[in-house]
């Protein structure tokens, strides 16, 4: 699950970058980094009831 998670961040965090340096794709950026939040807090939260159990 954490090798899961932390591909997806590399891959939010990749189309990001990509969205910044190419100028007409700063929507993908936007995208990237509404994506790379998401999963860090979903990431976060089934760690956090994980261990809770």
């Amino acid at each position: 699950m954490l090798k899961i998670v932390v591909a997806l961040l590399i891959i939010w965090a990749a189309l990001s970058i990509l969205g910044f340096v190419i100028e007409g794709l700063l929507w993908l950026a936007v995208v990237g980094l509404v994506l790379f939040a998401a999963t860090v807090v979903w990431g976060w939260l089934k760690r956090r009831t994980k261990s809770a159990r």
